[in-house]
């Protein structure tokens, strides 16, 4: 990587204040969805289970609209759609262009949710591998209901792109914690109704009630529809008026459709392999020795270690990439390649500061998370997916970088080289989730997709860093490599004093009941904040001057609190 000099001033510094207040909005509302998404996620676990039947169910019906979306909008519009607004807005009549990206957008995400759900029992069979038929059941039940959150989410996020391309961010990040609430209505409902989850006596597939069905699902999918339909009020008092647009001016969308039809074939190679590695969690769910309350994890297990390692990701990397994205791209749009180039360094010194403190902690506290989420789970299952997780989270740091490379390209509109980037990334994730499938026994199956999704965040950051290298003259590599090298150091320091009070505390395996969870979370949050003290000194030691600037928008929120 070449490195080349920071001026103290000059037209890339400008938006700095800007993107201070934006990262610290969408951080706010990022973290307050989150929060409400774990006390969902918790309840679920309370009404149907971690390690059993109807979980797993559950959770593959409930990823499949995910998935397609992931495969038909998410990468489509992130690619292609804010570079496109951003420049349609900043021209006389591109409110015509954009009003044309939201009807096919809108169009085409309706009618592939039609034919998803009409065809949810292949799916339900392509993400599964020797479940039987009563259990296959179930999750297609389930998947009636919730495919069709397909739809709601391609309008929130083509709402959603726009108040971003107008520069109002916060709806964008705070409308999920009406989803959240919605949600836990819902589960709360359940839970009246029908009773928490009895792990000595758990129902059978073919038990479960229409009802029972209508209400998990059918809530989860009426928690996204609130979601995107709240974006309306903000874009219509920001002065938007939509007005459906089919047809336009020949060409309109060219560097659209190319940008689309890359950023697609990307995203349906990532899928593949998610497809792929969820068969091997998914059959650790039913191999031999797989129980309620075991200590095999399986999909949903995975999902909920997923849900908390995404939890800083979320929270720190996407609500700074997203308020950096419609500046990079009008740096992009101008051809100002020092200033992106001087975007990009400062959001992976930013981003690092968090990731690497966030990694180590969440490695050391795993147990004691695990209990403290999942106040219903059994000791053989707070292990179960405190493993997972554990395995997940040393992909944490490139994650982190990897997203920023990859808006970068986007805003560059190369989703080409995106797409060549995935196919290695996706090899090794597979490759490592099915060799621990061969070779140990099913307790490690789905830690094995941990690890697997870990070295695939590390190839991807190697490769995407290598190319963009390339295409700006540098990356300001030493500068970002020695903030990581002394994060490292200072998260080594403050993990060591950590680990050695651990010492001193029982195990989390031994925390149980409504008491067990309190004593976790105390574990967790004096322990954090040792973590964290502990951190803070030794950047300051080792003059980590991005430590006061990752912190200055929470400080300045916590001052005016």
């Amino acid at each position: 990587m070449t490195d080349f000099p920071e001026p103290a001033s000059g037209p890339e510094e400008r938006p700095r204040p800007s993107l201070g207040r934006a990262s610290a909005v969408m951080a706010s509302g990022t973290a307050t969805s989150r929060v409400l998404g774990l006390v969902r996620n918790s309840l679920l676990v309370a009404a149907i289970g971690l390690n059993a039947d109807a979980a797993n169910a559950y959770d593959i019906a409930n990823r499949l609209p995910n998935a397609f979306f992931a495969i038909l909008a998410a990468g489509v519009l992130n690619a292609a759609l804010v570079p496109q607004i951003v420049k349609a807005l900043h021209r006389e009549g591109g409110e015509q262009t954009v009003h044309r990206i939201l009807t096919i957008g809108g169009v085409i995400t309706l009618g592939a949710t039609l034919a998803f759900t009409f065809t949810a029992q292949v799916w339900v069979g392509l993400y599964t591998e020797g479940w039987p038929p009563e259990l296959l059941a179930l999750a297609t039940a389930f998947a009636y209901w919730c495919i069709p959150q397909l739809f709601f989410y391609g309008l929130y996020t083509l709402l959603g792109q726009v108040l971003n391309a107008k520069s109002q961010f916060g709806p964008f990040m705070w409308s999920p914690v009406l989803n959240n609430v919605v949600s836990i209505a819902g589960l709360v409902a359940f839970l009246a109704f029908f009773g928490p989850f009895d792990e000595a006596n758990p129902l059978a597939p073919e038990e479960w009630t229409p009802a029972a069905i209508a209400v998990i699902g059918g809530t989860a999918t009426l928690g996204i529809a609130a979601q995107a339909l709240i974006l309306i009020i903000p874009l219509v008092r920001g002065g938007y008026r939509y007005h459906w647009k089919w047809r336009g001016p020949k060409g309109e969308l060219t560097a659209i459709g190319r940008i689309a039809a890359w950023a697609l074939a990307a995203v349906g190679v990532e899928q593949v392999g998610v497809a792929l590695v969820m068969r091997v969690a998914a059959a650790a769910a039913t191999a031999p020795g797989a129980e309620p309350g075991g200590v095999i994890a399986g999909n949903m297990a995975y999902f909920q270690a997923l849900s908390l390692y995404l939890v800083p990701h979320s929270v720190v990397t996407i609500s700074l990439a997203t308020a950096m994205y419609t500046t990079m791209a009008g740096h992009a749009a101008r051809n100002e390649m020092a200033s992106l180039r001087l975007d990009l360094s400062r959001g992976l010194r930013t981003v690092g500061v968090f990731t690497v403190i966030a990694t180590a902690g969440m490695i050391l506290f795993a147990p004691y998370i695990i209990r403290a989420y999942l106040v219903t789970a059994t000791a053989a299952e707070v292990r179960s997916v405190a493993w997972v997780m554990s395995a997940m989270v040393i992909g944490l740091v490139p994650l982190g970088a990897t997203v920023l490379f990859k808006r970068v390209y986007f805003v560059l509109e190369d989703a080409k080289s995106i797409f060549y980037m995935h196919i290695p990334m996706t090899i090794a994730w597979v490759a490592i989730a099915y060799g621990f499938q061969e070779l140990t026994d099913p307790r490690w199956w789905t830690v094995g997709v941990g690890l697997g999704l870990a070295m695939s965040n590390v190839v991807g950051v190697v490769l995407r860093a290598g190319g963009l290298s390339r295409r700006l003259g540098g990356l300001d590599g030493r500068r970002v490599m020695t903030l990581h090298g002394k994060a490292l150091l200072a998260a080594l320091a403050a993990s060591a004093v950590v680990w050695g009070l651990l010492l001193a505390v029982p195990p989390a395996e031994e925390l149980t009941g409504v008491g067990g969870r309190f004593a976790a979370v105390g574990v967790v949050v004096g322990g954090g904040v040792i973590l964290l003290a502990v951190y803070a000194a030794a950047l300051w030691i080792l003059r980590v001057e991005e430590a006061k600037d990752a912190a200055g928008p929470l400080l300045r929120r916590l001052g005016r609190g």
